[in-house]
C-alpha cells in the first residue's frame, strides 16, 4: 500500500475515532443545549463514518471478516470487472475509429523532420553517426565480396564486342591522324638506322650479294662485273644510303604523292579494323584466353582493402561532417519535405493497418496481464491508485454526519421548547 493511501487511512480512522470518544464524552452532557447539540453531532458523525467506513470496506474485503451478503464487491465480481474494463478500453477508450481519427491529425513527417534537424546540431548525435558509419564500413567483409567483383568484371569483360571496340579504337586512331603520326615516327626511326656507319656496310654487303646472285646474259653481265669491278661495298652502301635518305626525305615533306598515298594506305587499313572477321575473331580467342587464365583475386581483395581504408580516413576527416554528411542529410530532409503529403499517407495507411489487424490484441494483453494477477494483488492495486479519495469519503462522511446531527438535534430541541 502506498504512503498516501496509508495517511489518508489513518486520517479516516482518527475521524472516527474522534467522533466516537465525542458520543461517549458527551453522554453526560444531558442538561446545557450546547451539550446535546454536541452529542448529536458526534453520535450523528459516528454513524456516517462507519458507514462510510463499511461501504469503503465492503468494495475490497469482508467488513470485520465477516462474510456479509453484498460485500468484498470486487473479488467477487473480478470476472465482471475485468470484463467490463477491458470492453471500456477497447470498444470506448482505445476504439479503432479514436485511435485512427488521432493518427489522421498527427504530422508524422513534419514531427520527424524537427526531430532529426535538432538532434543533428548536437555533438552526441555527430560522434553517434560517425561511430556508425564506420563500424558498417568495418562490416563490409572485402574477402566476400571479391567472388562477386570477379564474376561480375569477368562476364563484362566477356560481353565486350571486340568488333564495336576495334571501330571505335580504328576511329579514335583516325580522329588523332594516327595514320601520319605512324609514318613520320617510322620515317624518323628509319632516317636514324640509316645515318647509323654500320648501316652503311649492311646496305653495301646487301647490294653486292644482290648483284652476284644477278643472272644475266651478254651485255647486262658485261656491265654488272664492270660495275662491281669499279665500285667497293662501301661505296654501293653509301650510293644505297643516300638514295634511300632522299627517299625518306621527300616522304616526310606534307603534299607530296608518295607520301599522301602511304598515309592513304595507313589510313584505309585502320578504317578497315572493324570489318576485318579474322583480326576480330584472333581478338575475341585472345581475350577469352586471356580470362580464362586470369586471377585477379588477390588483386581485388587488395584493392577493396585500401578502398576500405581510404574511406575510413575520410570519414575520419575533420571537413567529412560539414563539407559531405551534413549537406547529405539536409538535402536528404529536403527530399522527404517535398513529398511529406504521401509519406504521411503511406505511414497512416500502415498503422492503421496494423490496428485493423491488431486491435483485437489490445484487450487481450490487458486481459492476460489481469488473468495473472491474483485476486490479492489486484485489490491491493486498486486500493492503492484509489483508496486515497476512498478514505476521504469515510472522513467526510464522519464530518458531514457531525454537522448533519448538530442541524437534526436543533430542530429536536426547537420543537421540544415549542
Amino acid at each position: 500500500m502506498s504512503t498516501r493511501t496509508k495517511e489518508s487511512k489513518k486520517i479516516a480512522s482518527y475521524s472516527l475515532i474522534i467522533m466516537g470518544l465525542g458520543y461517549l464524552i458527551t453522554i453526560w452532557f444531558e442538561g446545557p443545549v450546547w451539550g446535546e447539540l454536541l452529542h448529536g453531532g458526534f453520535e450523528a458523525g459516528l454513524v456516517g463514518g462507519l458507514a462510510d467506513w463499511f461501504a469503503v470496506t465492503a468494495l475490497f474485503r469482508h467488513p470485520l471478516g465477516l462474510p456479509i451478503p453484498r460485500t468484498a464487491l470486487i473479488p467477487n465480481n473480478r470476472k465482471r470487472i475485468t470484463n467490463a474494463l477491458v470492453s471500456m478500453l477497447k470498444n470506448d477508450w482505445l476504439s479503432k475509429e479514436s485511435i485512427q481519427e488521432k493518427i489522421n491529425h498527427i504530422a508524422f513527417t513534419e514531427k520527424l523532420i524537427a526531430f532529426i534537424k535538432v538532434q543533428m546540431q548536437t555533438i552526441s548525435f555527430r560522434k553517434s553517426l560517425i561511430r556508425l558509419i564506420k563500424k558498417m564500413i568495418h562490416w563490409i567483409d572485402v574477402e566476400r565480396l571479391t567472388p562477386v567483383i570477379k564474376k561480375q568484371i569477368i562476364s563484362t569483360l566477356s560481353n565486350v564486342e571486340m568488333k564495336k571496340l576495334i571501330q571505335l579504337i580504328s576511329s579514335q586512331l583516325l580522329n588523332e591522324k594516327f595514320d601520319e603520326k605512324v609514318l613520320d615516327h617510322l620515317l624518323k626511326k628509319a632516317d636514324s638506322w640509316l645515318r647509323q656507319e654500320q648501316t652503311v656496310h649492311r646496305l653495301g654487303t646487301v647490294s653486292m650479294n644482290l648483284l652476284n646472285n644477278i643472272q644475266a646474259d651478254g651485255m647486262l653481265q658485261f656491265a654488272l662485273k664492270s660495275i662491281q669491278s669499279l665500285l667497293s661495298k662501301e661505296r654501293i652502301g653509301k650510293i644505297v644510303q643516300n638514295l634511300l635518305l632522299n627517299i625518306i626525305q621527300s616522304l616526310q615533306i606534307d603534299g607530296e604523292p608518295n607520301r599522301q598515298a602511304l598515309v592513304s594506305y595507313i589510313r584505309k587499313e585502320i578504317h578497315g579494323m572493324g570489318e576485318n572477321e579474322q583480326l576480330i575473331e584472333g581478338v575475341e580467342n585472345w581475350k577469352h584466353q586471356l580470362l580464362s587464365k586470369w586471377e585477379p583475386d588477390q588483386t581485388i581483395t587488395e584493392s577493396l582493402q585500401q578502398l576500405q581504408q581510404k574511406t575510413l580516413d575520410f570519414v575520419d576527416d575533420s571537413d567529412f561532417m560539414d563539407h559531405y554528411l551534413m549537406p547529405l542529410l539536409d538535402r536528404f530532409l529536403e527530399m522527404i519535405q517535398e513529398d511529406q503529403n504521401n509519406i504521411d499517407l503511406w505511414m497512416r495507411k500502415q498503422i492503421a493497418e496494423f490496428v485493423e489487424n491488431n486491435h483485437s490484441k489490445i484487450g487481450n494483453l490487458v486481459q492476460e496481464n489481469l488473468d495473472k494477477l491474483d485476486t490479492e494483488t489486484l485489490v491491493d492495486m486498486m486500493e492503492n491508485n484509489v483508496g486515497k479519495d476512498l478514505q476521504w469519503i469515510r472522513v467526510n462522511g464522519a464530518v458531514c454526519g457531525f454537522i448533519i446531527g448538530i442541524f437534526l438535534t436543533g430542530i429536536q430541541i426547537l420543537v421540544r421548547l415549542a
